[in-house]
């Protein structure tokens, strides 16, 4: 029995990892920091806090973490406003799940870049709750954001869906109890054995059926 679906944004919804690297990496050289290429993989999952520290604190940025975040998600905007990177199939699929049950957006993305997407989208009506890893403790993979978006859905996090595509939110959407659907980011693959523990693995948004959803697909 499925009470609730919970939506990640990054690589689920929108294929924006690249966009995020591309706006970090640019802050970090702009500011005579030095960028690693292990850094886009480091920061799968984090929220806005930690990864702003992490910029400041290992990629040497001369600027305040708030700063930092502040920056990188005014860039996020920008460019989500000149050219949404939408996946297929994407607001087709929340409408589908929507149609079941009552949704949920956890994601590591900054409040006004989910605010930002829910606007260019017209999906704000689908979500009963959206909530940014920086409004909780802790960004993935921690299960903080997942357990607070099933408490605030009234939903048993037992009797609900993630779905997620990276390792760190794979992660995440497990140590809730929650039933994770995988759908793997081509250009950033998740971890093979934590691929391994998810029931379900699916190639793309049109494979994401109510049936499946239910648990009877």
């Amino acid at each position: 029995m499925t009470d609730a679906v919970v939506f990640d944004l990054d690589g689920i919804l929108v294929d924006s990892e690249h966009t995020w690297r591309d706006a970090k990496r640019d802050l970090v050289e702009a500011t005579g920091g030095t960028w690693k290429e292990e850094a886009t993989l480091k920061m799968l999952g984090m929220s806005s806090s930690e990864w702003s520290a992490y910029l400041h604190d290992d990629l040497g940025v001369p600027l305040e973490p708030e700063e930092i975040s502040r920056r990188v998600a005014d860039r996020m905007v920008e460019l989500y406003r000149e050219a949404l990177p939408l996946l297929p199939g994407a607001v087709e699929a929340v409408r589908r799940m929507q149609d079941g049950w009552p949704l949920g957006l956890a994601t590591s993305s900054n409040r006004e870049v989910v605010d930002t997407f829910l606007e260019l989208t017209g999906l704000a009506d689908a979500f009963e709750t959206t909530i940014s890893t920086e409004e909780v403790e802790a960004g993935k993979p921690s299960p903080a954001v997942y357990l607070e978006a099933a408490r605030r859905l009234g939903a048993d996090p037992a009797n609900s869906v993630a779905i997620e595509d990276s390792t760190n939110g794979i992660r995440a959407g497990l140590d809730a109890g929650m039933r994770v659907i995988a759908i793997p980011n081509e250009q950033f693959p998740p971890d093979p054995q934590v691929l391994g523990r998810v029931p379900v693995v699916l190639r793309s948004l049109d494979d994401l059926t109510r049936e499946v959803a239910g648990g009877s697909g």
